[in-house]
């Protein structure tokens, strides 16, 4: 599955933003990559440093592990939705109030990563399973148009995001 055209999302900079973090063309390349990528760095961690917070008020890396399943199910909830033909429009969904209402800091890393893992490898299965029509087919998600394809794809450049917030946010509170 290919990077979704620019006529496949709506014209903001939150979408292109997304879309443009993906470092591959090929959306199941990048999106097995960066599996690999949160694995590796959340293998490094326990409960106890999972619940670091590089700020008052943002969340913890165990809260940012549940966002990326949590956001990664609706985004692809709504690309099957789409790819399969609905025409209604898909709610648009808080983030915050999401990960406040899930209490992930409560639950052991472990359960974190299964989640977040098993979603990972049923949107690699759903991605693979789409034929090219099915990926480029149109729907209405969060009061835009957009395809299949372009949700995979801000699916990859969401966690990218994140991942370089990680990067430059969290991980040196870590080493402190």
């Amino acid at each position: 599955m290919n990077k979704p055209f620019s006529d496949e999302y709506p014209p903001l900079r939150y979408f292109a933003n997304y879309i443009e973090k993906v470092e591959t063309e090929d959306l199941i390349e990048a999106l097995t990559n960066q599996r690999t990528e949160v694995e590796t760095f959340y293998k490094t961690l326990t409960d106890e440093t999972a619940a670091y917070r590089y700020a008052p008020g943002k969340w913890s890396l165990k809260e940012l592990l549940g966002h990326l399943a949590d956001a990664e199910r609706i985004f692809a909830y709504r690309a099957l939705c789409i790819a399969r033909g609905e025409t209604q429009p898909l709610p648009g969904f808080d983030e915050n109030t999401y990960v406040e209402n899930a209490r992930f800091d409560e639950l052991p890393l472990a359960s974190l990563w299964e989640q977040y893992h098993t979603t990972r490898l049923a949107t690699l299965a759903l991605a693979r399973s789409l034929p090219q029509d099915a990926q480029r087919r149109r729907g209405n998600a969060n009061g835009h148009e957009v395809s299949a394809r372009a949700l995979f794809a801000i699916i990859a450049g969401h966690e990218r995001h994140h991942l370089e917030i990680i990067e430059e946010r969290y991980k040196q509170g870590l080493k402190d």
